[in-house]
Formats: C-alpha cells, structure tokens, sequence
C-alpha cells in the first residue's frame, strides 16, 4: 500500500511540476508573440527587424538562464554578474503573473459575455413587448469592449509595474524587528538575553556583498549576546560562499556566532565547504551537534542541524530531526537552529522550548485580499513568518497541570530566489529577547 501511495505521490509532484514549467513556457511565448506583432505594424523594415532579432536574442538567452538556475550548477552558462540575473529575474516574473492575470481578466470577459448571450436568447423567445425591447438595448452595452479591453491593458501591466516597486522599493529595505519569547524552563540569568538571527542571505547576482555587510553592521547595533544565521548563505555552487562567510564572521556577540546549513547549501554541494569556511573564521556550524553556552552563570543547549527533507527517494514521508534526541539536554532550555520551520511539530515534541528557522522568505510576494493575507510560502508549510506556538513535549491528562509551550521563530530572510523581488515581505533582521514565561 505504501509502495502504490509513493508511486502516486511521485506522479502527482512529476504531473504539477510539468504543468507549471509548461505554463511558464507559455507565458514567455505569448508575450514574445505579441511583441512580435505589435513590430508587424512598424513602417520601417530595418527597426522592424532589430526589433524581432533582439527579441529572439533575449528568448535565447532567458530560456539558457532559466536552464541554468534549475542545475544549480557550478559552470555558468550566462555571466553571472548584478544586472543580468536581476534582468532575467524580474522578466520571468513579471511575464509569468502578466499572463496569468491577462488570462483570468479575458476570462471574466467570455463569461461576461456567454451570460448575456443567453439572457437575449431568452428575451428573443418573449413577446416584443416594449420592456423586452428595454432589455435588449440594455445588453446592447457598447461599453463592455472598451472596459474589458482596458482591464486586460492594466492587469497585464500591473505585475510588470509591481516587480519595478518589489525590486526598487523593498528588496533592499532592510527591517528590524525585535521579538521577545518567553520560554519555559528559562532561568533567571538568561532573562534578557539578546539574540541576533540572520538568514537567507542568498549572496549571488541578486544581493551584494556591500548588502551583506549593511545587515551585519544594522545587526551589530542592536549589541546581541549571540549571533545565529540559519542557512541558505548562497544561491548555487558558483555563488561566492567564501565572501558571505566572511561577512558573516564580522558578526558581534559575546557568545559567539553559530549557524546551520539550509537546502541551497544542499542543492550546491557545499554543506561540508560551508562548515570548513565556519571553522577557518573562528565559528560553528552545527550539523547534528549540539553547544552549551554559558551566560551570567546559567546554561542553554544549541542545538544546529542540516536542512531536514521531509520526503526521500520515491516521495516517502521521513521523519525529520531523526537522531536530535540524542542533542536535547533536560537539565537546561534548548534553542534549535534548523532552516525549514516544519521540523517544529516534531521539535516541541522532543521537548524542545524554541526553534529558530527560515526558508519561507515570508512568501518573498505577500498580498492583502478581503482581510486575508495571500503567500506563496502557504503551499509548502504552514509556518510562514513571525513567532508560533504549539505545546511542548507530551500533553498532560491532568487540568491542574501548567501547559508549557514550545516556541517557533520564521525569519523572512534577508535575500531572494527565483525573482529580486519582496512585496509586502520586506527584508528581516531580528533581535531576539528570551523571557521568562
């Protein structure tokens, strides 16, 4: 039975991940075609042509860097300086939400229209009496055109325009937020300590190392007592590890600077290079380790793994933190430091009192409908940005018993993946104060 589960896992995500590059593909070719006719128009044979060539010039190239970011790979295809990821980035984007929403908006038009097919067949059928004929001058509506035409004008332009504000405007607008977290179990003595999370620094064509160093420096202002970043320092293996980490290293904190790896350092091969650069800087990398830190007489246990698959060959469920009970100390409070916030569940379980993740990017594109916040983060976890709280370790049967919490901290993350883009989701750095619950 499992066997037949796994087989239909593997084919729904085989089936999915082919719809969604099929309508990727379609995307571009229906911008490319339309750009291609807007120059059928043009009087000039000469402009007409440069036109259609640097168009085929640009498809070339977007669908070779399109390519090249799925492998991940450490031999470039495309130069991989700022301007040109940026470029390649915002028009996938941008062209691939502009057709969806073209789409949806002709949509609206044909079914706008169907309806009132039917409603003057039926007024057809009537008497002509003179509130039939009423009717039908009604449905006549020579403005529906015009509007629908518009609409499909401003829903096309609208993801173009928002990219420009996302990349522009927020990508690099760095934001503080200082959270504090009671935790059970806490100490006197550690009540007040500060801790600094950075993660998702992605440092690539998309982010500089000048971007890195601004976080840090906004990072060391708030004068944390221990310093964290949780995974996902580069992109893909040809991405500049070397440079983030010594960025990184610049990092203050009277405990020390600790970290995990996240999936891209999977993705790049560079898990064990990532954990060698730590140790040359003078930090640690936790990978399925654990480190007492000592402050003001008291102890807490940081915990550090690798980025935790929740699926393995076949699309088989896994359990994740397998072997981090072995890690978790009951004669003091642990903090987890783990890339994908989904190991939470299984975290509170073991009875530890916080985890620090990232991953998510806060969905990187966040929007405001009718009071409901739409992400994309919601389709791979339910743990998006922000603080959470589940209850920690077994459940007591007994009313009198206090319920203690387990606690989850998302940072939205500081870089991007797939598009230069944040709206709604601005870059995070945070400061986190442990309180006593």
């Amino acid at each position: 039975m499992f066997h037949g589960v796994n087989v239909v896992w593997l084919v729904a995500r085989t089936l999915i991940g082919l719809g969604l590059i099929s309508l990727l593909v379609y995307s571009q070719f229906f911008w490319y075609r339309g750009l291609w006719r807007v120059t059928a128009n043009w009087r000039s044979t000469a402009l007409r042509v440069l036109a259609r060539v640097i168009c085929l010039a640009l498809a070339v190239v977007c669908a070779l860097a399109f390519a090249d970011g799925l492998r991940m790979g450490k031999n470039h295809w495309i130069p991989r300086g700022q301007v040109f990821p940026l470029f390649v980035g915002m028009w996938f984007t941008s062209a691939f939400f502009g057709f969806i929403a073209v789409k949806l908006v002709r949509g609206f038009d044909i079914i706008w229209g169907s309806a009132k097919r039917r409603i003057r067949a039926s007024l057809q059928q009537k008497a002509k009496s003179p509130d039939a004929r009423a009717g039908m001058e009604i449905l006549a509506d020579p403005g529906r055109r015009h509007f629908f035409k518009t609409a499909t004008a401003v829903a096309g332009a609208a993801p173009f325009l928002g990219a420009v504000y996302g990349f522009a405007a927020e990508r690099l607008n760095y934001q503080v937020r200082r959270v504090e977290i009671p935790l059970a179990n806490l100490p006197d003595a550690l009540d007040g300590m500060k801790i600094a999370q950075l993660s998702d620094i992605h440092l690539s064509g998309y982010i500089s190392r000048d971007d890195v160093r601004r976080a840090v420096d906004m990072a060391n202002d708030l004068a944390p007592d221990l310093s964290v970043v949780t995974g996902d320092f580069i992109t893909s293996a040809g991405d500049p590890l070397s440079e983030c980490i010594e960025e990184i290293r610049k990092l203050s904190g009277s405990l020390g600077i600790y970290g995990c790896n996240g999936n891209h350092e999977i993705y790049a091969k560079a898990e064990d290079a990532a954990e060698r650069l730590f140790a040359q800087a003078g930090m640690k990398l936790l990978r399925s380790e654990n480190a007492a830190i000592n402050f003001r007489g008291a102890q807490l246990n940081l915990i550090g793994v690798d980025y935790q698959r929740e699926r393995g060959p076949g699309g088989k469920r896994i359990e994740t933190l397998a072997g981090a009970e072995r890690l978790v100390r009951r004669d003091m409070p642990n903090i987890l430091l783990s890339h994908n916030p989904n190991t939470f569940d299984r975290a509170a379980e073991l009875g530890i009192e916080l985890s620090l993740a990232g991953h998510t990017h806060g969905g990187q594109v966040q929007v405001e409908i009718l009071d409901h916040r739409l992400s994309p983060a919601r389709f791979i976890t339910n743990y998006i940005a922000g603080l959470y709280t589940r209850p920690l370790g077994a459940a007591s049967n007994s009313l009198d018993a206090p319920v203690k919490h387990s606690q989850l901290y998302v940072n939205r993350g500081l870089g991007t993946v797939g598009a230069p883009v944040r709206l709604g989701v601005p870059p995070e750095i945070t400061l986190i104060t442990l309180r006593r619950s």
